[in-house]
């Protein structure tokens, strides 16, 4: 009896460990990760200089992870959509996507309903942009320096087309107006696109954006009055930055890459290995060049720590700038 009561025992606890296992959620065979495609959310329109580098990073990173991964554009809301849907994603490693830095700004004006500090997984941060202003050849400011003069010598009535209140460009251009003791007009539209046509056709005196201008500045079409990096471009060595010209602002607005909070250990590393050699390889940095987008590699962890810097910093700007009241405004 004793034997056949073991053997029972036995029986038993082989069926409950099976059981057990089939309980366990997906993502719990961490070793075996990844075991099928992996889906990228691009928070951005397709054909886009962010759709493109972010392309160029999953290729490379397909090849380390051996699984394909599909880029899925939800765009809206100045990227904050796809940062919602990164944040609302089961943590188990098969869907990640584009994190713009400017969730830490949207998330306190309540545009986006997550924490960047709690809500994510930070994997790797990749790029920046290349901000600058431009005008048409015909305007009278040949320089930043002229540009200011009009502006104090005539407060709120130099116009700028930038896209979008809260975002980057419009932010960005009004810390600057703040240092250098001006006023200005800001006109929001839906895009850089369209912010880019009005002012080549003289609807507004400026454009603020990230690189739309650099092909019509080749051209000859538009005239480059300075960039907002640390550094000078390469593309555009001759333009100065706004650091050049006296103003301590520096506007790069780097992307990342994130999963939802709550990623196993194991796939975190698996992912952020992977994205590591892709930032870094030669397919990557030959796009980045290619869109201005100068490269700015941090492992997760660093860029969490960043997005914390960022978000205290923006804390600050939004009371500064009375974010919160010109967005509701309109």
């Amino acid at each position: 009896m004793r034997f056949a009561s073991d053997s029972r025992l036995q029986r038993r606890h082989l069926l409950l460990g099976g059981t057990a296992g089939l309980l366990l959620p997906s993502w719990a065979a961490a070793d075996e990760y990844p075991s099928r495609p992996i889906t990228f959310i691009c928070p951005w329109p397709a054909g886009g200089t962010a759709d493109q580098s972010m392309r160029a990073i999953c290729q490379v990173a397909s090849r380390v992870l051996k699984q394909p991964i599909a880029v899925v554009n939800q765009a809206g809301a100045a990227g904050m959509i796809g940062a919602k849907a990164i944040a609302s994603a089961r943590p188990d490693g098969y869907t990640i996507g584009q994190i713009p830095i400017s969730v830490t700004r949207f998330s306190q004006l309540g545009t986006l309903q997550a924490d960047p500090r709690t809500d994510f997984t930070y994997l790797a941060r990749t790029s920046g942009q290349t901000f600058g202003i431009a005008v048409l050849p015909t305007s009278p400011f040949k320089s930043l320096k002229d540009m200011v003069a009009a502006a104090k010598a005539n407060p709120g009535k130099v116009t700028y087309g930038h896209s979008g209140v809260g975002g980057a460009t419009h932010v960005g251009m009004e810390e600057f107006a703040m240092a250098a003791g001006i006023q200005l007009n800001a006109i929001a539209y839906k895009g850089g696109a369209p912010a880019l046509q009005d002012t080549l056709g003289g609807q507004v005196d400026m454009l603020v954006d990230s690189s739309s201008w650099a092909p019509h500045v080749e051209a000859g079409k538009l005239r480059l009055l300075a960039t907002w990096g640390e550094q000078r471009t390469a593309r555009f060595k001759e333009t100065p930055t706004l650091k050049d010209a006296g103003y301590n602002v520096v506007v790069d607005a780097p992307n990342g890459i994130g999963a939802p909070k709550g990623l196993p250990p194991s796939v975190e590393k698996k992912l952020r290995d992977a994205l590591r050699v892709a930032v870094q390889s030669d397919e990557f940095k030959a796009v980045a060049d290619r869109i201005d987008a100068p490269v700015m590699y941090l492992d997760g962890p660093d860029y969490h720590s960043y997005v914390k810097t960022v978000y205290d910093r923006e804390t600050q700007l939004i009371q500064r700038l009375k974010l919160k009241e010109l967005l509701q405004k309109g």
